[in-house]
């Protein structure tokens, strides 16, 4: 018997005890108005398995878990859960039920605390002369803390949610979902801001929560990461059923293939980009108490030079005070050695530098307007006549052209953003900032959340910037991504840098080395 087969053996041996599945869905179809999201999809989950569901952006995986957890009832087909037909009418329903689901789209109230995140609405309470009204804050922070040390985080109950960063919240969602000790946990992205060490600690918690019986629906973009954990694999393609199958029985290469419709031969193009001596940005001292402290770096002309560390190193730190986002409290900023003045974000972009952020769709978009008024948003003026008044002419020639450039997917430059794939939204949050002639753009987890041909798309125009001189900082938490996109990468650790090195010249090994605190020589 071959290693696969055995693999294959030993998790179905860990799931024998249930005969039966706890959850499935027959001939699943959801309807919106002009859009057939879902139809037909066929899916089933056993106690004590992982099951990921994968498929491109818009393939219907996450209209498929809203379903199954309550947020949206199916047009069509049928829901067995624990043997029974069952119609969720609510997510509070479906909870009560036992099903939890962990939202890409983190679903965090931001001035509540950690601990009151958690457990919202269900919160502990105090026997106070036969009533139980008041919250037992003591209890609160207890148990909240037994929730985040289950997943080896250090958050402090106590901490609102405001002050955390997108991968902060990301482990408090993943919190408050274990909290429900739900029989079927639905993770949609779970990983997708998170660093390898974070992800290796959640995924420890998945092997517990397996060997419990919980079954856990898993969907992720990183399919390499899903051989330690993935029992099955179904994939989605345009809202249809493809295949289901044992993921030790294939391949990632064939899940894409199956995903797209075509073989990907690589993960990150090949670079056209070469950067030159001539230094672009440069940071000198760069301080911000508490935060980070003496940052020295610089970007030449052409590079992609990528920030590598663990969550917290400081790393998006340092990109927003460039920005002017956030204050330093000391330090140099120089663009081709002429020392800038940036007090906020409106003095950085007249200096052409730009900044796409993390969390995309608070700090990056207007959701709810078209395409053609976010991709000129940040050059107002450039559409404008004397008089302040847009030219839509202008304007709409000006979102045509980027739509074309950056190949995104849309039916309309007057399409809402928020009805478009995060790859698309990504690259239009690219256009906003070409077309204010940006010379310098920091990409913070640019392709978080996104498919791999939507990533591969992203790497492309990244490339293409660093071909036209255009200086590229690459924020990520993916190793690979730093390994296979970048010229240089910075380490960070504990909001110090502590190495700088040569892609080139370096693996997964030596940055973790570097990230994890060990002092070596920079260069």
């Amino acid at each position: 018997m071959s290693a696969s087969s055995k693999q294959v053996e030993n998790r179905r041996s860990q799931t024998s005890n249930a005969a039966l599945p706890i959850l499935v869905l027959n001939g699943i179809t959801k309807q919106f108005p002009g859009v057939l999201a879902l139809s037909g999809v066929q899916f089933d989950l056993l106690p004590g398995e992982v099951h990921a569901v994968c498929g491109e952006n818009g393939a219907g995986k996450s209209t498929l878990m809203k379903v199954i957890s309550g947020v949206y009832q199916p047009s069509a087909g049928e829901i067995v859960y624990k043997g029974q037909p069952v119609e969720f009418s609510s997510p509070l329903q479906a909870e009560h039920a036992g099903i939890a689901i962990i939202h890409q789209e983190l679903n965090l109230v931001p001035h509540l605390t950690v601990a009151e995140n958690i457990f919202l609405a269900r919160e502990p309470r105090l026997n106070t002369l036969g009533a139980r009204v008041l919250v037992d804050r003591k209890r609160l922070r207890t148990d909240a803390k037994i929730h985040l040390d289950r997943l080896g985080v250090d958050i402090s109950p106590d901490e609102k949610v405001r002050n955390l960063s997108v991968a902060q919240c990301q482990m408090v969602e993943i919190a408050k979902a274990l909290s429900l000790k739900a029989e079927v946990l639905i993770m949609d992205e779970p990983t997708s801001s998170l660093t390898e060490q974070e992800t290796r600690l959640l995924f420890k918690v998945i092997h517990e929560l397996k060997a419990s019986g919980v079954g856990i629906v898993y969907i992720s973009h990183r399919l390499d990461e899903m051989a330690e954990i993935v029992d099955r694999v179904t994939v989605l393609r345009d809202g249809k059923y493809v295949g289901t199958s044992d993921f030790a029985a294939t391949t990632v290469d064939e899940i894409v293939s199956r995903m797209v419709g075509r073989a990907l031969e690589e993960k990150f193009p090949e670079r056209i980009s070469t950067p030159t001596e001539d230094v672009l940005l440069e940071a000198k001292g760069l301080n911000r108490a508490g935060v980070f402290s003496d940052i020295h770096f610089s970007l030449r002309r052409g590079e992609i030079l990528g920030f590598a560390g663990l969550m917290g190193a400081g790393r998006t730190e340092v990109a927003r005070a460039i920005f002017g986002a956030d204050p330093l409290d000391s330090g140099e900023i120089s663009y081709q050695g002429r020392t800038l003045s940036i007090n906020n974000p409106r003095d950085a972009i007249a200096e052409g530098i730009a900044y796409l952020s993390e969390d995309r769709k608070s700090q990056g978009l207007a959701l709810k307007m078209p395409v053609a008024a976010n991709m000129t948003l940040a050059n107002m003026e450039a559409v404008s006549n004397r008089y302040g008044l847009v030219d839509n002419k202008r304007h709409d020639a000006v979102a045509r052209h980027y739509v074309d450039k950056l190949n995104i997917r849309t039916p309309s430059i007057h399409q809402p953003v928020r009805l478009l794939s995060g790859g698309n939204q990504q690259k239009i949050i690219i256009g906003k900032w070409l077309f204010r002639q940006s010379k310098v753009l920091f990409f913070d987890e640019p392709t978080r959340g996104i498919d791999v041909g939507a990533k591969f798309a992203i790497y492309k125009i990244m490339d293409e910037l660093a071909a036209d001189g255009i200086g590229v900082v690459l924020i990520s938490s993916e190793l690979p991504e730093i390994l296979g996109m970048t010229d240089r990468v910075a380490v960070f650790h504990h909001g110090r840098i502590t190495a700088i090195l040569e892609t080139r010249k370096t693996n997964q090994e030596e940055i973790m080395r570097f990230a994890s605190g060990y002092q070596g020589s920079r260069s």
